[in-house]
């Protein structure tokens, strides 16, 4: 017997009504993400401050683009992976799993960038710059 996908996305709010339907829904939202993120990126030169003011010790800008390309990560893996029509078990494996690595993977970027950045440009200019 065939397993049936379910053929809605957005939580049941944008229903289709065949598999070829959903998959351009899906390109076109995740197209959509990617203009704004390109549009953010062409034009941060004539953004407000707002998007240059640092939150939590990055740009906001850099904060959309991070939130953005998580957005875009967890759609693909929910519609294209099929994790929507796996148990909640595996679901909750699969997205606590990368949540925590990608916490950890920033954490980690912005502890060696703060010490390259700290070595490079606030202590003597004779020490060796050699890591």
């Amino acid at each position: 017997m065939a397993h049936e996908h379910k053929l809605e996305i957005f939580r049941g709010l944008w229903k289709f009504k065949s598999n070829t339907q959903k998959i351009w829904g899906v390109l076109a939202f995740l197209t959509l993400i990617t203009a704004i993120e390109v549009g953010l990126g062409i034009y941060k030169a004539e953004l407000p401050d707002f998007f240059v003011a640092s939150f939590l010790g990055l740009k906001v800008l850099n904060w959309i683009f991070i939130i953005l390309t998580i957005v875009k990560a967890y759609y693909i893996t929910w519609d294209f992976m099929h994790m929507r029509d796996e148990t909640k078990a595996l679901r909750r494996m699969v997205v606590w799993t990368t949540v925590f690595l990608i916490c950890y993977l920033m954490f980690i970027l912005l502890q060696e960038g703060g010490y390259v950045y700290d070595i490079y440009f606030t202590n003597d200019p004779l020490i060796k710059r050699d890591f």
